[in-house]
């Protein structure tokens, strides 16, 4: 499978890790970690993950407050957002 960012997911993954950064030296680094290997665990295994409409899944990260959302496109998976969980659980359907 291969993976892609929705652009606007991409941008909200470097503004949170840029946020936590700022907030700690090398947490940053961690959460960038964190969403990669969530990541990783999704292109493994796309389809384990609780559906939240269609094909959307969201997949949480284990130590921040973040989920992966992304939609399995045939053999591809798009990351549409890397959501903060505090945010409206909506706002990425747009995209």
């Amino acid at each position: 499978m291969t993976c892609a960012f929705h652009p606007e997911a991409l941008t909200e993954f470097e503004e949170a890790v840029e946020f936590y950064e700022r907030s700690q030296t090398g947490l940053g680094w961690d959460l960038s970690i964190e969403v990669r290997c969530t990541i990783g665990n999704i292109v493994r295994h796309p389809s384990a993950w609780p559906v939240l409409e269609g094909n959307v899944r969201r997949c949480l990260t284990r130590r921040f407050p973040f989920g992966v959302i992304y939609a399995i496109e045939g053999a591809d998976i798009l990351i549409l957002a890397v959501m903060h969980l505090r945010r409206h659980p909506d706002y990425w359907k747009s995209r």
